[in-house]
């Protein structure tokens, strides 16, 4: 028998030299992996951190800003531009919902005297506004870090998370494009040629821009006004066009009953069906037989029914019925789009039971591209372009990192990479913009 100074020593010794046998080899790997994971978030961390536009870019997506519910992340860059010297006004846009919601557009602009290297001639209203959205859709996803097993690569980076893209990406580059522009000694433009404008809104109604568009700010300061330059997932390309949209609320009233019994009732559900079908239809048929207009350079319009509601249970002959419809436009007008839907449904609801309210919005949108170096792109969802009434002649750019094919989606994210180049084309284009 052993001794209990033998076992104390063996406990001595396994404790201080000997304790990693005692771990099995599997959750001694395990260990490793998630020592080894954790060091290279630690090491994404850092590269974020060294960069003013990476960490602007973290910051704004960290802040959840969901349609209508904007306002912290409105704070946070009214914070960041003043802290870099810019005048900022603030617009409350209030939300048709709920009219307690604070909610900012932001307007900022350089403070001349912080930037001796340029000129001294002080214009007072912008040649170029820089423009992007501060809202996001639902639901929140948190921001995060990857780095793809194929690439090593600094610029291959991923980041991902709710905004990622569409459009905090396009926030972070523009003020980081319109910072280093005014800190360069080779700039030779008056900072009061530039203003930035981040406004709310853009993935519901537009009517941060709507707003914007019709106040008195933007009428007092648009006068020497020679481009716009809007912010939207394009690739790092110049958009050359999007579509336009209108959209359908259709309603139904019928009468409920039991469903075992449904001669006594009438089904809003059934009385709504037809309609929708029909509708669902007109993207792929022709134009001459009633369909929706195409065009070359945008393809052919196109059909979404995209909420629809009915009924309360499945043993109810449902007593109401709703569905909401969007149609992007390759061509047309939207009064010519109206009567087209109208037909459409008159067709399917002969009796004219059915209640329905038009959207009209707006015509297919043409953009600029006269820019040296860019690719072009047309691009299929709508912006907040034609909510911004310019006068003839002001040009409209739409560029921005990142692709929205994932935007809006569970793996919304770009690279750093994209990030960074849209800094560079951001500067060549407010750079064109004022050579106009």
């Amino acid at each position: 028998m052993f001794g209990p100074k033998f076992l104390v020593a063996t406990l001595l010794l396994l404790s201080s030299s000997t304790v990693a046998f005692l771990i099995p080899s599997d959750q001694a790997s395990l260990a490793d992996q998630h020592r080894s994971v954790q060091n290279s978030r630690d090491d994404l961390s850092k590269i974020i951190l060294k960069s003013p536009l990476l960490s602007l870019h973290k910051a704004l997506v960290e802040v959840e800003s969901i349609s209508s519910y904007e306002l912290a992340v409105g704070k946070l860059l009214v914070s960041t531009l003043e802290a870099h010297n810019f005048a900022v006004t603030t617009q409350q846009v209030n939300d048709v919902n709920n009219a307690s919601l604070k909610r900012w557009n932001i307007y900022a602009t350089p403070d001349s005297s912080q930037y001796p290297s340029s000129s001294s001639k002080k214009q007072p209203h912008p040649k170029v506004i820089l423009t992007s959205h501060i809202d996001t859709v639902p639901p929140y996803i948190p921001y995060s870090l990857s780095r793809p097993k194929s690439s090593d690569s600094r610029e291959d980076i991923l980041i991902s998370g709710r905004g990622t893209v569409d459009a905090k990406a396009c926030v972070a580059a523009m003020v980081q494009a319109t910072l280093s522009l005014l800190a360069s000694p080779k700039t030779e433009f008056n900072p009061s040629d530039v203003a930035l404008l981040f406004v709310v809104g853009e993935e519901t109604r537009g009517d941060g821009m709507n707003h914007f568009s019709d106040s008195k700010l933007y009428h007092h300061t648009n006068s020497n006004l020679k481009a716009v330059i809007f912010g939207e997932p394009t690739e790092l390309k110049l958009a050359s066009g999007h579509k336009g949209i209108t959209m359908a609320h259709i309603k139904a009233h019928g009468k409920a009953a039991h469903s075992g019994y449904p001669w006594l009732g009438q089904s809003a559900t059934s009385m709504i069906l037809p309609a929708l079908y029909v509708l669902d239809k007109l993207g792929d048929l022709l134009p001459e037989e009633g369909g929706l207009p195409r065009s070359k350079e945008f393809g052919n319009s196109t059909v979404n029914v995209g909420y629809i509601s009915a009924g309360v249970a499945a043993n109810v002959v449902p007593e109401f019925a709703e569905a909401k419809v969007s149609f992007r436009l390759a061509g047309g007008t939207t009064e010519s789009v109206k009567k087209i839907i109208l037909n459409a449904i008159s067709g399917a609801d002969p009796q004219g039971l059915l209640d329905v309210d038009i959207y009209q919005g707006y015509a297919p949108v043409p953009l600029d591209t006269d820019v040296d170096g860019f690719d072009s792109i047309v691009v299929n969802y709508g912006t907040d372009v034609p909510n911004l009434k310019v006068a003839d002649g002001v040009k409209r750019y739409l560029y921005g990192p990142g692709s929205i094919l994932v935007a809006h989606g569970k793996d919304e994210g770009l690279t750093v990479g994209a990030l960074e180049q849209a800094v560079e084309d951001y500067q060549k284009l407010i750079k064109h913009a004022l050579s106009l």
